[in-house]
């Protein structure tokens, strides 16, 4: 495999392209490290890929790599470089996420019309697609309404996915991920903060109820399924990645109690826009195409990223 990985120094990518390289892949890594969060973060993620013989590395936004050139002899492309983040997706940050999410997903799309070798093009979308008022649990079928700009960007994406698929036949997969965690979690991210507020005894803000609903899935699911996908994937089909279980906030911080050995504090803020009520997979159809089925439950999981944070603070 000759792959190429977009966002490669971020969570999901740095993971996928050092899974890749343990696989005998011959990867290339593309980053711009944006300043969605901070950079020497980013730094640590890829150090231990650019340490590799296999991995070359080209920091720069998609719009300006000569794509042509740098993926003609590609088999297979990953793309998870992405603006991130919900709650920042409102108002004039919105152009960020037009031209990160939608326009560099269009530019890759089309130099992959000119990849001869190209097999697989594995997008990664989001459970942000959907919006509240899908049926659990969520399938691929359903109608998405997207309750965010940032859902809106991610389903604009795939759109132009299925598009390219559809009248060129690029071999474009995309996979819907239901909220990973794990090693390596972007800062912003709850379970981060959670776990990281706990173990420095700091208050942790839950936004509601803490009775949302939420499919996590282990990070090395989420980069399993990638591979699967490469291989086996349906080109134009979309595929919901989640963790097999629907677990309330509420029940999330009893499980960090147990793993940290500490109670957390918690303060209630409002309900935040744009945040989706409830998330949960149906999963059926990547365990049919892709053999895919998680292997890391969510005790398990977050003992894991607990370690590792407590390993960096």
């Amino acid at each position: 495999m000759k792959a190429v990985v977009t966002g490669c120094a971020g969570f999901i990518g740095s993971t996928l392209a050092e899974r890749l390289l343990a696989d005998g892949a011959d990867v290339l890594g593309i980053d711009a490290f944006t300043d969605y969060y901070a950079r020497p973060v980013k730094e640590q993620n890829l150090s231990g890929a650019l340490k590799h013989p296999r991995f070359r590395f080209i920091e720069a936004p998609i719009h300006e790599v000569d794509l042509p050139v740098e993926l003609h002899d590609r088999t297979h492309v990953f793309h998870l470089a992405a603006q991130a983040g919900v709650r920042k997706s409102w108002g004039s940050d919105f152009a960020i996420y037009s031209v990160n999410n939608i326009e560099a997903t269009q530019r890759l799309l089309e130099a992959a019309m000119g990849m001869p070798a190209l097999e697989r093009l594995v997008y990664s979308s989001s459970s942000s697609v959907y919006g509240d008022r899908v049926p659990m649990p969520m399938r691929e079928d359903a109608l998405p309404e997207p309750v965010s700009p940032y859902g809106v960007s991610k389903l604009a994406a795939e759109q132009l996915c299925y598009l390219y698929f559809a009248n060129f036949g690029v071999p474009a997969v995309s996979l819907r991920y239901f909220t990973v965690y794990g090693p390596r979690q972007r800062p912003d991210m709850a379970f981060h903060k959670f776990l990281r507020a706990t173990i420095a005894d700091e208050p942790i803000t839950v936004f509601g109820d803490g009775d949302q609903t939420r499919d996590f899935t282990f990070i090395s699911d989420a980069v399993n399924a990638n591979v699967l996908a490469a291989a086996q994937g349906v080109p134009g089909r979309v595929y919901n990645i989640g963790g097999g279980s629907r677990v309330s906030v509420n029940e999330v911080l009893s499980v960090i109690e147990r793993v940290t050995g500490r109670r957390p504090r918690v303060l209630v803020d409002p309900v935040q826009k744009g945040d989706m009520r409830h998330t949960y997979a149906d999963t059926s159809r990547a365990r049919a195409d892709l053999g895919y089925a998680p292997t890391v439950g969510l005790e398990a999981g977050l003992t894991a990223e607990y370690q590792w944070l407590a390993g960096i603070l």
